[in-house]
């Protein structure tokens, strides 16, 4: 290939990333700056936990039990947010418990939208009686509440952090399987998978070289949103003694175990729920981002 050829079609590649950077600059908001801030924070925050807690979340002091933040008359200057009842460090606990709350809500949502887009691909471009049999399990499914069946379920497994990641990681696969379902719908009879099959590609090939790309788009704002009600139902099944072992710090186990004393120390439960909602709320806030940009009918607005 001649080189003017080959810069001319580099220079076309620059071009084509410039105009989609700015594209995304012009579609930049200061919740998304916000939300990507504190979702980052968080993020920094788990992953330098050791390093940033300065006591053993797990370690029981009797004789420092109930402190309240350093900054009340009876608070001390070591425990910066306080102790819970059996004298664990607030802070050290909701260091810790922000790994339980992403580890959860990626994995999760990474299981939940592999079973989804899977199913939803074999649904969408197979059709007939695979469609039908497939679509009357998740309408069976999507017929119990989300939170109902993982209680349901995690009584039977027991407690534990892998079961609480499968539970709500299977639960959570019908909505991603009947938007690729609808996407695939929509896109098998275009010309460009007829023109593939034409070339000799097989279904595996159509399905997730040419099919699959086309998805990306909603899947990923789903999985945005979905993380956030992940977070959620963890925070919910813990509160309610289904989620993590107690052993393990987790924002749902704190707020549990300060609903006793809401009265006396307000503080256990405040700054476990001030994490949930920072968390949820930046989640969120991307994911309005992610969708005013992967929008189709809002791409060019």
């Amino acid at each position: 290939m001649p080189s003017s050829i080959r810069e001319f079609g580099t220079h076309r590649t620059v071009v084509a990333i410039l105009e989609k950077l700015a594209k995304i600059r012009r579609k930049l908001s200061w919740q998304a700056i916000v939300g990507v801030i504190v979702l980052l924070a968080f993020l920094c925050i788990a992953i330098l936990a050791p390093q940033l807690a300065s006591h053993d979340p797990s370690k029981i002091a009797i004789a420092n039990r109930m402190k309240p933040p350093s900054w009340h008359d009876a608070g001390v200057t070591t425990h910066f947010l306080g102790t819970d009842a059996l004298g664990r460090d607030i802070v050290a606990r909701l260091i810790f418990g922000s790994r339980v709350s992403i580890l959860v809500a990626v994995t999760a949502t990474l299981v939940a939208g592999s079973i989804g887009v899977i199913i939803g691909l074999i649904s969408g471009f197979y059709g007939g009686y695979i469609d039908d049999v497939l679509m009357r399990i998740a309408d069976v499914q999507a017929a119990f509440p989300f939170i109902l069946l993982a209680i349901a379920v995690l009584a039977v497994l027991g407690p534990g952090l892998v079961n609480l990641i499968l539970v709500l990681g299977i639960a959570g696969w019908v909505p991603y399987g009947r938007i690729v379902r609808g996407q695939v719908k929509s896109l098998r009879e275009r010309e460009f998978i007829e023109a593939a099959s034409a070339i000799g590609a097989n279904h595996f090939q159509v399905l997730f070289r040419h099919i699959l790309p086309n998805c990306w788009g909603p899947v990923i704002v789903l999985a945005s949103f979905s993380a956030a009600r992940t977070i959620i139902a963890e925070a919910s099944l813990s509160f309610l003694g289904l989620g993590v072992p107690p052993a393990i710090p987790s924002w749902g186990a704190m707020l549990a175990d300060g609903r006793e004393y809401l009265s006396l120390a307000p503080w256990l439960a405040t700054y476990p729920g001030l994490a949930i909602m920072l968390m949820v709320l930046s989640i969120n806030l991307l994911g309005d981002w992610l969708r005013d940009i992967l929008d189709p009918r809002l791409r060019n607005s």
